[in-house]
């Protein structure tokens, strides 16, 4: 809370009567007696600047692919922070990471990212991701002035109360670490670079495997982790506010080295795979699996195997019950809030909200504009998911019908073109739009980029686009992922993701010759159920057990699996 500005004090003068004087000699003695406040407010306040906000943009990227816009920093843009994925004030300079010379404490300069002196706050980050804690390496001002003894009391009771949030995947970790089940797995990596997407991959290292890692998203990494894992020998290419040729760039640095060939791909998106298929279809031929986490990944991967080109068998965990319910559904539920109330300060009773696509994200973020008291539109094109949205209470329509008069729209499809210029160009003034499945495809941003209309950047991740008669549309991080372009995700969340991800992996490289075919599949249900009773320990949850009378009754193994494939959870 900042301390107020002493108030001015009026001179003493001819026609001051004697009460005025003391009036004014009382204002002197307190003014004298608070004197340290005035001097708390005349230090001048540091304000952080965010190294993209300076960029003028333009429609075409420069020689070194550094988009630009013309923007404006508002006062808010520095108040407003905590909106940024990445703790880490990114403004040290405003040299491309690709002309930077840098090396680790080791000496090597495998990797390319945005401040390797970042590297022990990075570190930090995670370690409180493994440990997890609840709060992010920042510190509110309550917390500094806090007598150590407090402080130290308090972090105790929290790491008490939430040390179990990746445990599953540390498990993991020290589980199989012995075995090294990755030894002499080289894996490309292309996922959201943070604190816990950290953790896994360190455990990839840990149990045997050789790994290099681009960021699928231009605006989700945290740049200080990219410098911990660097300096910790990952060959990583990633930083946040990367232009769209630095993300091709970087992808492929990470395949093409002298020396070096993948054999295993970790993806979020399918833009790592179809790289390599495209650019290094020999490399691609040797690949052992592809594990891929994404709708639009996963939708990619089925077009190959469709046109019989995918020559690799391929894990599909996006539709894995545990990714599906708790990253897709659960998370969004809480992430969805997180990002639109970080950007726009937006109360949410009473507003009008459509949300196109009511999969299992669709699903989780109109729960939650729901139970804030929002008026909830929703568009399908499913009839079974449309039945569903129709049984929570939603009005079904379509998207031209409700465009003119809702105050947020939500993309969540994995489609392409689901928000055209035509929709924008009939939205209300001050319309947020946002998108939330992984693709920035959603939403037809390209056809903004246009000389009649005028970009104002008002802070990190928040664009206005003005149209001539003066109508504003909010835009989102450019219509990239808004939870992770622009807040946080659960960190128990992702350890069920993750140690999904390290499962998969380790079974298509262990997997006998034969057992997959050059196709699509899901993660076996042994292995779901194994991701979930890793987890449960952090509920305190125990399980019933059947007994043998009753496993035979039901024709299932007393261990599992308890489901068939074709169950609907």
């Amino acid at each position: 809370m900042s301390v107020p500005d002493a108030m001015p004090l009026p001179v003493a003068g001819v026609g001051v009567g004697v009460g005025e004087e003391l009036k004014q000699a009382k204002e002197k003695e307190d003014a004298e007696k608070y004197s340290f406040m005035a001097t708390v407010t005349k230090a001048p306040k540091k304000q952080i600047q965010f190294a993209d906000d300076m960029q003028e943009f333009t429609k075409f990227p420069t020689k070194t692919g550094r988009r630009s816009l013309s923007r404006s920093i508002s006062q808010s843009s520095t108040d407003s922070y905590s909106s940024a994925a990445s703790y880490t004030d990114s403004s040290d300079d405003e040299v491309s990471p690709r002309e930077k010379q840098q090396t680790n404490s080791k000496g090597s300069s495998n990797f390319c990212v945005k401040n390797i002196k970042q590297a022990e706050f990075g570190r930090r980050e995670i370690e409180i991701a493994e440990q997890g804690l609840f709060y992010t390496g920042r510190e509110s001002g309550n917390q500094r002035d806090l007598h150590d003894g407090v402080r130290q009391s308090m972090e105790k009771q929290k790491q008490v109360a939430s040390a179990e949030d990746m445990s599953a995947l540390i498990s993991l970790r020290k589980r199989a670490q012995g075995e090294k089940p990755l030894a002499g797995a080289k894996i490309v990596g292309c996922t959201h670079i943070t604190a816990q997407t950290a953790v896994l991959i360190e455990t990839l290292c840990a149990l045997g495997a050789q790994c290099r890692w681009s960021a699928c998203n231009i605006y989700s990494t945290q740049n200080e982790v990219a410098a911990a894992l660097a300096e910790a020998g990952v060959a990583v290419f990633a930083w946040k506010g990367e232009s769209e040729d630095d993300f091709w760039w970087c992808i492929d640095r990470c395949v093409n080295m002298d020396g070096w060939q993948a054999n295993m791909i970790l993806d979020d998106g399918g833009d790592l795979t179809h790289w390599v298929y495209k650019k290094y279809p020999n490399v691609f031929k040797k690949i052992r699996g592809i594990v891929e986490e994404s709708v639009t990944g996963v939708h990619r991967l089925y077009q190959l195997s469709k046109a019989g080109k995918l020559c690799v068998p391929a894990m599909n965990v996006n539709d894995s019950v545990t990714k599906q319910k708790f990253d897709n559904l659960y998370c969004c539920r809480e992430s969805i809030l997180d990002g639109l109330k970080r950007t726009t300060d937006v109360m949410f009773g009473g507003k009008q909200v459509v949300v196109c696509g009511y999969g299992e994200v669709g699903k989780g973020c109109c729960a939650a504009l729901k139970a804030l008291g929002a008026i909830v539109y929703i568009t399908e094109i499913d009839p079974i998911c449309a039945l569903q949205a129709c049984m929570d209470g939603f009005r079904v329509v379509k998207l031209n019908e409700v465009i003119r008069q809702v105050d947020v729209v939500i993309t969540c499809t994995g489609n392409k073109n689901v928000v055209t210029r035509e929709h924008l160009d009939r939205m209300k003034n001050s319309c947020i739009v946002c998108n939330m499945g992984h693709s920035n495809t959603e939403i037809d941003v390209t056809s903004l980029r246009t000389p009649e209309l005028t970009w104002e950047r008002v802070r990190s991740q928040v664009d206005h686009v003005i149209w001539p008669d003066g109508k504003r549309v909010v835009l989102l991080a450019e219509g990239r992922l808004l939870n992770l372009s622009c807040s946080t995700v659960p960190t128990f969340v992702l350890s069920i993701t993750a140690t999904t991800q390290a499962l998969a992996l380790i079974e298509l490289y262990n997997a006998p010759e034969g057992r997959y075919k050059q196709d699509v599949y899901l993660l076996p249900k042994k292995m779901d159920e194994y991701v979930a009773s890793l987890h449960l320990p952090s509920f305190d949850a125990h399980l019933t057990e059947l007994t043998d009378d009753q496993a035979k009754y039901l024709g299932l193994n007393k261990n599992g699996p308890f489901k068939p494939n074709y169950y609907r959870y």
